[in-house]
């Protein structure tokens, strides 16, 4: 993943997990709905991105229980040039959470099981059995190990795992806090709990989601994973890199709960509007879910836009990216996903509510600079700050400038102007000055200048 910085001062966020989480910008004003949906203009919004490679993906916004704005871009299946359309299927990634928490509080709402159990009664070999609850597993409050931040979790990950093979994998990782002291998300409290839904239930996840979520609200394009399906309108995952190239599939048997949903995003919205108006979970239920503690629900985040406040989450899974995001109070829920971004996503969802909230927003403009790999060269090196512990270390590779921040990702960056830089997927700008040896980072509103070393 990649580092962000918020509006007000300069932080880093490790992103742990190939399903993340992604926070939207805040700023405080008074907040209303537009009178005049610009249909038009999201549309020429979508055109630039689409022009320029920027995004492959669907989106949709619902208002007052009807999609009022629905948009696809690229493939689907590049390979074959098969374009994406409204009912292309996605993998979701994390908000794959967002429904097994849901499950879990139906279980207890039907006197399956308690928030107060143990993981003990379901797998004792787990470090810290005894101690860890079905609330702590849902609130991401475990001490848990999160197997896929580990460095060979890509080398496995294509590989279909038994659910013996993953409890021992679970079992195995080290502890890193005591239960219930800190907010640390990890993907295997989420496996888990899918696990624990099965025993429960007695059958697999993928009936139980069937069962009391997607046959009840009639999405017929929800389900549960499996190996990609282009016939059956199900997108491949892509990086850009000069070009689209394809990624690698996941075993869907390794993210399970925390991360194995398909999905569109007009069922997604339809999902989230359900939800939010009690017609899935009980009002009891749903307070419980949105009480945030530390800065999680239970499978669901507080995500700002101006002075109001959604929830919903986000996820990543290879190379897809999603978001769902659903005001209560208003009726708006909206939902983006991607199976190739090479542009912030957190920035498609805030065109996409700046219209509806009758905000302003402008339709991107790209421009592109030559360079050659000599004239890379006098930016090469270590650069630190006195800001925060980060450094970042510039390469190249041809003619492209390569940024990595300490235990981050490589990012490709893109020339934008003489000295300037772009990273387009996070929003990144790094402006260099050679003479003085320091570059200027910026991101959504933050600022960090760092120093050759």
């Amino acid at each position: 993943m990649y580092f962000k910085l918020n509006t007000t001062k300069a932080k880093t966020m490790k992103m742990k997990s190939f399903y993340h989480v992604a926070i939207f910008i805040m700023i405080i004003v008074q907040i209303g709905f537009s009178q005049n949906f610009d249909k038009n203009k999201l549309d020429q919004y979508f055109d630039a991105l689409d022009t320029h490679n920027k995004f492959m993906g669907s989106v949709a916004i619902l208002q007052n229980d009807n999609i009022v704005y629905s948009r696809s871009s690229g493939y689907c299946d590049y390979g074959n040039r098969v374009k994406t359309n409204v009912g292309s299927k996605y993998r979701i990634g994390s908000i794959s959470k967002t429904f097994t928490a849901v499950l879990i509080l139906k279980a207890i709402e039907e006197q399956r099981m308690t928030l107060d159990q143990t993981l003990i009664e379901f797998y004792p070999n787990i470090n810290n059995a005894y101690m860890i609850t079905i609330e702590q597993l849902l609130y991401q409050r475990t001490g848990i190990h999160s197997f896929t931040d580990d460095d060979d979790y890509n080398s496995w990950k294509t590989e279909f795992k038994s659910e013996k093979e993953l409890i021992d994998i679970i079992s195995k990782g080290k502890i890193e806090f005591e239960p219930d002291s800190i907010f640390s998300y990890s993907n295997p409290n989420y496996i888990l709990l899918a696990f624990i839904l099965q025993q429960v239930y007695g059958k697999a996840y993928a009936d139980i989601l069937k069962e009391k979520i997607t046959q009840p609200l009639q999405l017929r394009n929800t389900f549960y994973g499996g190996k990609i399906n282009p016939d059956k309108n199900e997108c491949h995952s892509y990086t850009y890199t000069g070009g689209w190239e394809k990624e690698t599939e996941t075993d869907m048997s390794i993210p399970t709960g925390a991360g194995a949903i398909v999905s569109t995003p007009s069922d997604l919205v339809n999902f989230g509007n359900a939800l939010m108006k009690g017609k899935i979970i009980s009002k009891e239920s749903l307070d419980k879910m949105t009480t945030i503690r530390d800065g999680y629900g239970m499978g669901i985040f507080e995500l700002p836009f101006y002075e109001n406040t959604s929830f919903g989450h986000t996820g990543g899974i290879d190379g897809f990216s999603s978001i769902l995001s659903c005001f209560a109070e208003s009726g708006v829920v909206i939902s983006v996903l991607s199976n190739g971004s090479n542009y912030s996503i957190n920035s498609i969802a805030l065109a996409l509510l700046s219209e509806v909230f009758n905000k302003p927003y402008d339709i991107p403009e790209f421009s592109t600079y030559q360079t050659t790999p000599e004239e890379l060269d006098k930016y090469l090196g270590v650069y630190s700050t006195t800001q925060m512990p980060l450094k970042l270390t510039i390469t190249k590779e041809g003619n492209t400038l390569i940024a990595q921040a300490t235990n981050q990702p490589q990012l490709r960056l893109e020339a934008i102007e003489k000295d300037s830089f772009s990273f387009d997927r996070a929003g990144l700008i790094l402006k260099f000055d050679p003479e003085s040896k320091t570059l200027l980072l910026t991101q959504g509103g933050g600022e960090l200048i760092f120093t050759k070393e």
